[in-house]
């Protein structure tokens, strides 16, 4: 059994033939994605985040309003830039979210990529330490948002305080209880997976991998997964923790889906440079009839590994039409592998 959610990165653009033209589109749609995805039996909706681009920019709103209109599935992002937040602030807004969906926050956090503009995080007002990195800077915020979610008392209170407070130190409020064990990291390189596990974070590794090895991209993340889990084990930590991969798949049922995916070859990996100095690798696309594309995924290591699949969606053409998509996945290729 696998848990099989979408991930939308909320493209929107007002050029002829989008279906979602504009930032509220793509907000409302993904609303509406999100509720009938749960009507489908999907497991979970996903959201990526971008800043300074036409996609979606700023999750909690969005998490909230998708919380209050679902019941059951899982909601998400995948991920966070770290380098642009506030971890306290954050802290606040993600109790708020969880709190209004009942528990299904399963917040997905990183580093983050190359953005849309040079080193935008100083824009938000953030700059690395004497001798950090942006990265390092990501993985401080990351610890302090860990800290603060556990519900510890940390901040001295005024002695002629407005409101009556509780005794000793105050916490952050709304406090969420469980949500630190639900926090995933966005890994690209087998060494940031071991630091989640020892820091008992959740993994989420998608379609980019530093290339490490050489070896085909499927192989290389499974061998990511299998270093996550051995670490989580070494630290000792007391729960099992869950491993998500996202794929571009898309089984073919009808002429919608021959015309939009059925033409080009995307069987093979690519190999491209994120920044200057880190070489990746990039996973394929699936594209086929139900029972090939079974196969096929049958034969993809990292799949077979993680207990979660997300879905990456062209979000740009519809709620209805991506609504098909899931379906396709769920109805015919899932139980062919198992998964359902």
């Amino acid at each position: 059994m696998k848990s099989i959610g979408f991930l939308s990165f909320g493209h929107w653009s007002p050029a002829k033939g989008s279906g979602t033209r504009s930032a509220g589109d793509a907000l409302l749609q993904s609303i509406d994605l999100a509720v009938a995805a749960e009507e489908l039996g999907a497991d979970g909706a996903y959201f990526r985040v971008h800043h300074f681009a036409r996609q979606l920019a700023s999750p909690f709103p969005l998490l909230a309003a998708v919380g209050a209109r679902t019941s059951r599935i899982d909601i998400g992002t995948a991920v966070i830039d770290m380098r642009y937040e506030n971890p306290l602030y954050m802290a606040e807004d993600a109790g708020a979210a969880d709190l209004i969906a009942k528990g299904r926050l399963q917040l997905g956090i990183s580093r983050g990529s190359p953005e849309q503009v040079i080193d935008g995080w100083r824009y938000f007002g953030y700059e690395p330490a004497e001798g950090e990195s942006d990265a390092d800077m990501a993985r401080r915020h990351t610890e302090v948002l860990l800290e603060v979610l556990k519900g510890n008392g940390f901040a001295k209170p005024n002695p002629r305080p407005m409101f009556p407070n509780p005794p000793g130190l105050l916490r952050l409020e709304p406090h969420s209880e469980g949500l630190r064990d639900r926090i995933w990291w966005g890994a690209s390189s087998n060494a940031t997976a071991i630091w989640a596990a020892k820091l008992g974070m959740n993994l989420q590794s998608s379609t980019l991998k530093d290339d490490e090895t050489g070896e085909p991209f499927h192989v290389q993340q499974a061998a990511q997964i299998r270093a996550f889990r051995e670490a989580w084990k070494e630290a000792g930590h007391s729960r099992t923790p869950r491993v998500s991969v996202s794929r571009s798949i898309f089984a073919l049922t009808d002429d919608r889906d021959r015309a939009y995916f059925g033409h080009g070859d995307q069987s093979e990996d690519q190999v491209g440079f994120i920044d200057e100095q880190t070489r990746a690798i990039f996973g394929r696309s699936y594209a086929a009839e139900p029972l090939k594309l079974a196969k096929q995924l049958a034969e993809d290591e990292a799949i077979h590994e993680a207990d979660t699949l997300l879905l990456t969606v062209p979000n740009q053409l519809g709620v209805d039409y991506n609504v098909h998509v899931i379906e396709a996945i769920l109805k015919y290729v899932a139980p062919e592998l198992g998964w359902r």
